[in-house]
């Protein structure tokens, strides 16, 4: 009872993006700014950098093949500030964009 319990616990959503889309989590922004003062929900700014959770099957090139994407699951990326279209999975508030979003891929 507790070993499936736990399973569902840690399940997360599986989302398959289509062509070249990538679903991406957010960090969390930060709480506190460097002098100590807290931050409420309304004056923090989003952070520009995720977790990928799911990528499409690539680009659909003019000879009909799919071109693999760069990026993969379980990469930290830089994308552009307004890039994706938000939208809420249970509680996991994620982000769906194209690659073409994603600046870079951090280390």
């Amino acid at each position: 009872m507790s070993a499936s319990a736990t399973k569902s616990a840690k399940k997360k959503p599986h989302l398959i993006p289509l062509g070249d889309r990538v679903v991406v989590q957010r960090e969390e922004s930060g709480q506190k700014t460097a002098g100590g003062i807290l931050l409420p929900d309304s004056a923090k700014d989003k952070p520009a950098r995720g977790v990928v959770v799911s990528v499409g099957e690539g680009k659909l090139t003019d000879k009909g093949t799919r071109q693999p994407l760069q990026v993969k699951p379980g990469d930290r990326v830089v994308f552009t500030s307004y890039a994706g279209e938000p939208f809420k999975v249970g509680d996991d508030e994620l982000l769906l964009m194209r690659e073409d979003d994603i600046l870079a891929v951090l280390p």
